[in-house]
C-alpha cells in the first residue's frame, strides 16, 4: 500500500524528485523516500560542488593578486617617500618632492592596481592661480587619482590618523599637508588657518568635507572648514567627482580589483563677497555640482 508524502517536496526544496518504477504521480513508499531524497541532494551537491571550487579557485587567486599588489604598494611607497624627503632635504623645498608624488609615486600604484584614469573638465581650470580643489571620497586610491589629475603641487587636508602611518606620516608633514584633529575643534580651527596663511599661486589644496569614505556612492553631508577656508583665503573653489573609485578599491581591507576611475572638474564657485558664516551657501552650491557630476 502507498501513500502520499507531501511534507518530502518541501524537505526536498529546490532538489528535484528522480521519476522512478514505484514513484508513479510523485507517489512514494514510506521506504523509498530516504532514498530519494539523499540521492537527489547528493546531485544538487556535486553541481553545486563544482561551482564551489571554482569560486574557492578564483578567490584564491584573487588572495594571491592581492598580497603581491600590497607588497608591491608597501614597497613602492617607502622607496618613493623616502627619495622625496631626500629630495626636498636637498633642494630646501617642496615643489619638486609634490611633483614626484604626480609623476611617479601615484601613476605607479594607479599602474599597480590595474587603474586606468579618465579625466576631464581640468581644461576649464586655470591652475596658475591658488584653489581649493572640494572633492566626494569613495577610496583611499582617491588621493592618487587626485594626485595624477592636477597639474600642479596638490597638497591635502587630511585626517589626523592618516600622520600617524609610517612613511606616509612623515612626507604629509614634511609636505605641509595639514592633519585635522577632528575631536578638537581649537586645532582644526589653527590647522585651518594655517592652510588660510599658505595658499600660494600656482598650489592646491584640496579636501573630502564627507569627513569619511562614503560605502553607498551618493555623496554624503559637507563639513564646514574647508569650505570657510576657502572664503577667508578669497580663494575659488572647485568641485571634483570621483567616480570608480569605489569599486578598484572598497573601503575596509585591501580587496583590490582593476577598472576605470574617472575624476571630473566642475566650473570654479567663487568666493569674492562672502564672508565665513555663509559656508552652508558654498557647500551647498559645490555639493550639488559634485553629485550631478558623479550621476
Amino acid at each position: 500500500m502507498t501513500r502520499r508524502n507531501p511534507g518530502v517536496s518541501e524537505v526536498l526544496g529546490q532538489f528535484t524528485l528522480p521519476p522512478g518504477e514505484n514513484t508513479p504521480g510523485g507517489y512514494l513508499t514510506f521506504t523509498e523516500a530516504p532514498g530519494v531524497f539523499f540521492a537527489a541532494m547528493n546531485t544538487r551537491i556535486e553541481q553545486r560542488g563544482g561551482l564551489a571550487i571554482v569560486a574557492f579557485i578564483k578567490g584564491l587567486a584573487w588572495f594571491l593578486v592581492n598580497a603581491l599588489q600590497l607588497a608591491f604598494t608597501l614597497a613602492w611607497s617607502a622607496f618613493w617617500i623616502t627619495a622625496a624627503l631626500v629630495v626636498k632635504f636637498v633642494t630646501r623645498g617642496r615643489h619638486v618632492s609634490l611633483r614626484m608624488a604626480s609623476r611617479i609615486w601615484a601613476p605607479g600604484l594607479l599602474w599597480g592596481s590595474g587603474t586606468r584614469v579618465r579625466i576631464e573638465g581640468r581644461e576649464q581650470v586655470d591652475f596658475s592661480r591658488p584653489h581649493v580643489l572640494v572633492a566626494n571620497h569613495q577610496s583611499i586610491i582617491d588621493i592618487c587619482v587626485l594626485f595624477r589629475a592636477v597639474p600642479v603641487p596638490l597638497r591635502f587636508l587630511l585626517k589626523e590618523e592618516l600622520g600617524r602611518i609610517p612613511f606616509l606620516g612623515w612626507y604629509t608633514r614634511a609636505m605641509g599637508m595639514y592633519l585635522i584633529r577632528r575631536n578638537s575643534a581649537r586645532q582644526a580651527r589653527q590647522c585651518l588657518d594655517a592652510a588660510v596663511d599658505n595658499i600660494a599661486p600656482g598650489t592646491s589644496l584640496c579636501g573630502f568635507p564627507e569627513g569619511t569614505r562614503s560605502r553607498a556612492g551618493q555623496v554624503g553631508p559637507f563639513r564646514a572648514g574647508i569650505f570657510r577656508l576657502a572664503i577667508k583665503a578669497g580663494v575659488p573653489v572647485i568641485p571634483v567627482a570621483l567616480t570608480g573609485t569605489g569599486r578598484i578599491l572598497p573601503p575596509g581591507g585591501f580587496n583590490v580589483r582593476p577598472g576605470r576611475a574617472g575624476i571630473r572638474f566642475g566650473q570654479p564657485i567663487p568666493t569674492t563677497g562672502l564672508e565665513p558664516a555663509d559656508w552652508k551657501q558654498l557647500a551647498r552650491s559645490c555639493r550639488d555640482r559634485i553629485q550631478s557630476m558623479v550621476d
